[in-house]
């Protein structure tokens, strides 16, 4: 199968292999999607093929407008009141499904649905266009970095998708907030940009923002709590940021080259300017974040570079989502200075 790259002008064309049960890979303000109807269950199998997902892992609902969840989805006060005040935007609302009206394909076997309205014009002309809820895991191999450009889904899913729908990078670079709201108290499954303190101010009770793993026996309700996710083939560490100096030493001592990825004000500190084994995470946190999966696919994709040292954030709430990726990519391993010198 050829794989095209759709320019904004030729959304037409992508909105026809939705409608005719291929998959398109979409972009959004966090990661590109893998579309495609929500309501034919042979094209949402499509998706699960294309990435390796296993099965239960539930796929995420994106829609255009609000009235769409409805169709499939038990829409009570709660979820209007975040819905109207998050909504185009990075969050991820769980809901009960409404039995029937959409497979255990798409839910992962599960009787709760996830849905989000994307904060990007592109993919909500895509779906009115195509006339149809899309499903939109991530659009890449599942277990690696998520893409976050139109060139990082060909290089993961060339010649297994009708197209891609490019609109440049991605703002955020990490995946949506995902909040359930199918129980008594609220629950923030997955990090984002959404923190619990800003859905607790709306929905005025607390939320709880514990939740973000299950056993191996449980089936998750949202991505990223169960399986290994945002990992290169290479190994991963985290770097806390008075661990630098050490990390840079031990790095420089290496036969073969090691990746860095530390922010600006570190690469300047540190005279690491202009090195082809750096990549730069930018001036702020929020940058840092929209960064983060691509210099891991950067590295990844080096043959001369076997390990990736990568800054650590302040553990505030606000960098919750870069952290909780960034500590699945490293499988939670951590640069020491005792163990490493």
């Amino acid at each position: 199968m050829e794989t095209k790259i759709w320019a904004v002008n030729e959304i037409e064309q992508a909105a026809k292999a939705i409608k005719r049960g291929s998959l398109v890979a979409f972009p959004t303000e966090t990661v590109y999607g893998l579309g495609a109807d929500a309501f034919n269950e042979q094209a949402v199998g499509k998706v699960y093929a294309a990435k390796g997902r296993p099965s239960d892992n539930p796929l995420i609902v994106h829609v255009a407008d609000a009235e769409q969840v409805e169709k499939y989805a038990m829409v009570d006060a709660r979820a209007k009141k975040v819905m109207d005040a998050f909504w185009p935007g990075p969050l991820t609302i769980i809901l009960p499904v409404v039995r029937g009206a959409i497979s255990h394909t798409v839910t992962g076997g599960l009787e709760t649905v996830a849905s989000r309205m994307p904060d990007n014009d592109v993919t909500r002309t895509l779906i009115r266009m195509a006339d149809t809820p899309i499903v939109g895991p991530s659009a890449n191999t599942s277990g690696k970095p998520s893409p976050t450009t139109a060139q990082h889904v060909y290089h993961d899913l060339h010649g297994k998708i009708a197209g891609i729908l490019d609109d440049g990078a991605t703002t955020i670079g990490v995946e949506s907030t995902v909040i359930d709201l199918s129980v008594a108290q609220p629950a923030v499954l997955r990090p984002g940009k959404i923190t619990p303190e800003q859905l607790e101010a709306v929905l005025g009770e607390p939320v709880d923002s514990e939740v973000h793993q299950v056993a191996a026996s449980e089936a998750p309700k949202a991505p990223g709590m169960k399986y290994r996710h945002y990992a290169p083939d290479k190994d991963v560490y985290m770097v806390a940021r008075e661990d630098w100096t050490q990390a840079i030493i031990w790095a420089q001592g290496q036969l073969a080259p090691v990746g860095l990825m530390l922010p600006n004000d570190l690469i300047v500190e540190h005279q690491l300017a202009g090195m082809n084994f750096v990549w730069s995470l930018g001036n702020d946190d929020a940058e840092a974040a929209a960064k983060l999966f691509a210099g891991l696919r950067y590295f990844d994709d080096r043959d001369d570079i076997a390990t990736i040292l990568v800054a650590e954030l302040a553990h505030t709430s606000a960098n919750a989502a870069y952290n909780n990726r960034l500590g699945k990519s490293s499988s939670g391993q951590k640069f020491n200075v005792t163990d490493f010198m």
